[in-house]
């Protein structure tokens, strides 16, 4: 029978690679000195973005990684860490964890991985500060309709200024 702490490690290895098969995203942030209820917070605004953030010991997050292709996070894993794990689109938590570190100092931002490509702390928050993907298909369908409204536009002024000048001529023709 194995002892609990062995059992309990293999646990949150496994969830933590159940995680990584589901997300598109990863990030790395350190919490130390955040309290318990300001850490729920972040859990709560983390769930809005479709996130869930994990807290394990850094020997089981450092082998659970280095058995996934996520070696390039290791080398970050230092002091307390928590790794979130992005289900869906990850400007939507990156914006959340730029906001939430803004009010809360001690949360911060150390690195992320999404498609395999390693992103530092400055390349999340210029992540952050892009649209969302509502936004950019709004903009596209802007820019898709610009053309074709002033078209319409142009073509109406072509036909209102041809009434006006029926109606113009009709008042000539009454008048003598």
């Amino acid at each position: 029978m194995k002892k609990i702490g062995l059992l309990f490690k293999e646990t949150s290895a496994s969830r933590i690679k159940k995680y990584l098969e589901n997300s598109d995203a990863v990030f790395l942030v350190k919490y130390s000195g955040l309290s318990s209820p300001a850490l729920s917070s972040l859990r709560q605004v983390l769930k809005g973005s479709n996130a869930d953030m994990f807290v394990v010991k850094n020997s089981v997050a450092r082998r659970a990684l280095k058995d996934s292709t996520l070696e390039l996070l290791v080398k970050n894993i230092e002091g307390p860490c928590g790794i979130v794990f992005s289900k869906d689109e990850p400007v939507g938590t990156s914006k959340a964890l730029c906001t939430f570190s803004k009010t809360h100092e001690r949360l911060q931002l150390e690195c992320a991985l999404f498609k395999d490509k390693f992103l530092e702390k400055k390349d999340i928050e210029l992540m952050a500060s892009l649209p969302s993907k509502e936004a950019l298909r709004a903009q596209v369908v802007m820019a898709l309709n610009s053309p074709i409204s002033g078209f319409v536009i142009v073509l109406n002024q072509l036909l209102s200024k041809f009434v006006i000048c029926l109606d113009q001529i009709k008042q000539k023709k009454e008048k003598a």
